[in-house]
């Protein structure tokens, strides 16, 4: 299904995870949407980078070490495994994993560094501000909402120390003006304007670059006492794992891809990638991103998740209870695009009975079955001598039936393109899933088992179930970026027929005389909520005395 690159280059990627624990939902949100992203784009002709990874210095990591009685590179060994692991459960089609720990990035970090330093972008002085260290960010006074850290309500402490500054207030006009020439740069516009209106337009103050007192980082080369503080380390990430070379040495995937197509972040970390990011970029003289997206966070019943609350809902227990692409679904589809989008169990339990069991998964086994049970299992088309055999009612019904199916199913690519064009992923399987919605009403509409009663109805009711086939695998192919487990196994059910991205805007493709599987497969089994919540209580319970046992 995926087609050689004739489009063009995209490259896409995520904010690095950070390395300090498992991964929640709400961080693995980011990565399979990003994921769904990177598939479209190869389906629809592209070639696609897709690059995620780990951020991993900091003094958050090194105090987790310390309590762990490890050495901070241990800890990042173990917390960056485990975070791959769950991307690849989760099926996610990477094509390169970055470590800031990785030696290419640190050496090309210093690098970076000391160009800046040179041009006379960063300056040597002393920090005196109020530190947030579950952010590792520093604010103002004005900044904090209640006296706490505005992004994790954590507790703030005054800290004073050497550091390196970088002039933020050189490149802030050019970055204005970049904003207002790219209004497609920022994305959704919401966050455009809390970036112009909270931070670029009243004023930038100068970036503390480094660090003295956080001795895991990547060393400033010409000043040891100092380490690249996080935000000039760990956003480098996008250019160094492309081979970005300071000196113009340029690996071949660098000169290839960059610059981004996509940053794709949460909304907590819009400024960095907006002002901080653009602004470094315009200081190595390199082009900007094409466009940031900041994503909306899923929170877990409307509010964020904790372990001590046993709260916490972890990917690799949603793919242990209902299956990998039943988990993509769920996010990809709750996600709204510019609120935060709400994750429960109960939700998910009724979104799986409803939209996979019921409206897909019943769906194939049904039209598997009857294809099976009145023709051998053999669709074939047959349409044209259905419709000469037709009585005028019959004609004017039938017609008005396949014709509207045949709309939605070919309409849907479209609707696809323009959804994801814009980002809106959950929009996009809703598109989808109004094809398998039309399946079922269509076979309401043409009641094959009434049809197959009649011998002289036996060219009809082949032609319905080959279109039901057609149909269904159309809505299969546009599902695949999204499930792509599922929609192999549905093509899979129905013959694995020959079908490519071009052909789904046109009816009459799947190839008539095509056999379907002889033992139909249960895509989703449907859920009994009382056993599914036995196990999501033991789940909990597990979260809540690991939490007391670490405390």
């Amino acid at each position: 299904m995926d087609m050689a690159g004739d489009k063009g280059k995209y490259y896409i990627t995520t904010a690095i995870a950070y390395a300090s624990g498992k991964p929640h939902i709400g961080n693995t949100y980011e990565i399979i949407m990003a994921d769904s992203i990177a598939r479209f784009k190869r389906q629809q002709g592209y070639d696609v980078f897709f690059q995620t990874g780990t951020d991993e210095h900091g003094q958050k990591n090194e105090s987790r070490a310390a309590e762990k009685g490890i050495t901070p590179k241990e800890f990042v060994d173990g917390t960056a495994a485990e975070i791959k692991r769950i991307w690849d459960l989760m099926n996610i089609s990477y094509d390169k994993f970055i470590r800031t720990t990785d030696d290419y990035h640190e050496k090309t970090v210093q690098k970076i560094f000391k160009y800046m330093y040179d041009k006379g972008d960063i300056y040597k002085g002393k920090y005196d501000g109020l530190y947030c260290k579950e952010c590792e960010a520093f604010y103002t006074e004005s900044q904090l909402k209640d006296g706490r850290c505005p992004v994790c309500g954590g507790e703030v402490h005054p800290e004073v120390e050497e550091a390196y500054f970088f002039k933020m207030s050189k490149y802030a006009d050019r970055l204005i003006q970049y904003i207002n020439d790219h209004p497609e740069f920022i994305q959704p516009v919401s966050r455009k304007n809390e970036m112009m209106n909270n931070f670029l337009l009243p004023g930038l103050q100068d970036l503390c670059v480094s660090r003295s007192s956080v001795k895991w980082g990547i060393p400033v080369d010409f000043d040891t006492n100092q380490t690249v503080y996080v935000w000039l380390d760990a956003l480098s990430n996008y250019i160094t794992g492309l081979g970005y070379d300071v000196d113009g040495n340029h690996g071949e995937l660098y000169k290839k891809y960059w610059p981004a197509d996509l940053h794709l972040i949460g909304k907590d970390i819009v400024r960095f990638h907006t002002i901080y990011w653009p602004i470094f970029l315009m200081s190595l003289d390199i082009p900007l991103p094409k466009q940031v997206f900041g994503h909306p966070w899923l929170l877990q019943g409307g509010e964020k998740m904790s372990k001590s609350k046993g709260n916490v809902i972890y990917a690799d227990d949603l793919a242990d209870l209902f299956g990998v692409d039943a988990a993509r679904y769920f996010v990809l589809h709750e996600m709204p695009f510019e609120n935060d989008g709400i994750i429960t169990w109960k939700l998910l339990i009724e979104r799986i009975n409803s939209d996979l069991a019921n409206i897909l998964g019943n769906l194939v086994k049904r039209t598997v079955s009857m294809t099976n049970k009145y023709f051998d299992g053999i669709a074939e088309n047959r349409e044209k001598e259905a419709y000469e055999n037709a009585s005028p009612e019959e004609l004017e019904k039938w017609k008005a039936a396949d014709s509207d199916l045949k709309a939605i199913a070919c309409g849907a690519k479209e609707k696809v393109e323009r959804d994801m064009e814009a980002l809106r992923v959950a929009d996009s399987l809703t598109d989808i899933f109004e094809i398998f919605r039309r399946c079922n009403r269509y076979i309401d509409e043409t009641e094959p088992w009434v049809l197959a009663k009649d011998e002289s109805k036996a060219a009809r009711l082949s032609t319905v179930l080959y279109n039901l086939i057609e149909a269904a695998s159309k809505g299969a192919i546009l599902l695949s970026p999204f499930m792509p487990d599922t929609a192999d196994a549905i093509l899979k059910e129905f013959g694995s027929p020959k079908l490519n991205y071009d052909d789904l805007s046109t009816f009459g493709n799947f190839s008539s005389g095509t056999r379907v599987n002889e033992n139909p497969a249960t895509l989703f089994m449907r859920l009994d909520e009382n056993e599914v919540m036995k196990k999501v209580a033991a789940i909990e319970e597990a979260q809540r005395a690991a939490a007391a046992k670490d405390e």
